[in-house]
């Protein structure tokens, strides 16, 4: 496959923001931003993103389109049928498509609209990003886990992602089993940033009271119980070792989740507890906590529109 040397990404959120900047500093001639009206005119002006200013080539996905080598997908998880529709008009045959959202099911998403030919598997991990405005502040980049659902040999879409992140310094890895390493953030994302959203609380609380540790780890364990019976290879040592990583983490981070409950925005929580509790009821496994957590979040996303 061709080296790539068009890309694009759609959603500049917090993690959006870090990769972009990145590519920004290494390629910066590589880079578009697609963006419909409203978007593009609150970054007509540009961001700050760790006190640098970055000025993007922003892309509307109604006008003059060519079809790119690599479109990153960084939206939230409501916003992808949107996003979906925004990039028809830039995938080409050889177009891939990587997602960087949280969950475990926007890859078959944008397969349905867009053929498993060009969709490779993707997630971040550990990106501390903090958005106010046009202001985005983080102290680790993350790293980008990606491939194909098995690699045991990379294929030549997954060894060209891999030369383009290393020529961008995006720091990345290909796993072997693609779809375990996403049920382990998913398993992460259900416990740290449901209960951060519920608690409001940084990193720093659940690091040092284990009354808010063990809410987390409970979450979690109904994510290991149902991966389990779905045939993913993911047991409950996961919990502690990921328990063991937590505790490196700077106190004062907050989760996405966290941020967007702070902002009265709405929140990726039927991603979460939403996905579990419906794939809980196929698989016949009860997922109480997941259920409570819902039911939590969705409260204080109406009782943010009624001001309540």
């Amino acid at each position: 496959m061709r080296e790539i040397q068009k890309a694009a990404l759609i959603g500049l959120g917090g993690i959006g923001c870090a990769y972009a900047s990145r590519i920004m500093d290494t390629e910066p001639r590589l880079l578009q931003v697609v963006a419909a009206a409203k978007r593009a005119a609150r970054w007509q002006q540009g961001l700050q993103i760790n006190g640098r200013h970055y000025q993007f080539t922003l892309t509307s996905p109604h006008g003059p389109a060519e079809p790119l080598d690599l479109i990153l997908v960084a939206v939230k998880h409501y916003q992808l049928p949107q996003a979906i529709l925004d990039l028809q008009r830039f995938v080409g045959p050889e177009t891939i498509i990587l997602s960087l959202l949280n969950g475990i099911s926007s890859e078959e998403t944008l397969a349905a609209s867009f053929g498993w030919e060009h969709v490779l598997y993707g997630l971040c991990l550990s990106v501390d990003a903090v958005r106010e405005g046009n202001k985005i502040e983080f102290s680790r980049a993350g790293k980008v886990y990606f491939g194909e659902s098995r690699n045991e040999h990379y294929s030549p879409r997954v060894e060209a992602v891999q030369r383009f992140f290393r020529r961008c310094q995006i720091p990345h890895e290909v796993p072997l089993d693609m779809r375990r390493q996403q049920w382990w953030k998913f398993m992460i994302n259900v416990g740290l940033n449901q209960l951060s959203g519920v608690l409001r609380a940084p990193y720093g609380v659940f690091q040092q009271l284990p009354e808010a540790a063990a809410l987390m780890q409970a979450a979690m364990a109904e994510v290991v119980t149902l991966a389990q019976a779905l045939g993913i290879d993911l047991s409950s040592t996961e919990i502690e070792d990921f328990m063991q990583q937590f505790q490196t983490w700077p106190a004062a981070g907050k989760t996405s989740l966290l941020q967007d409950v702070e902002a009265g925005r709405k929140t990726e929580v039927e991603m979460f507890a939403g996905e579990v509790c419906r794939l809980g009821r196929q698989a016949n496994v009860a997922t109480p906590i997941n259920q409570m957590l819902l039911f939590l979040i969705q409260t204080k996303e109406k009782m943010a529109q009624l001001r309540c």
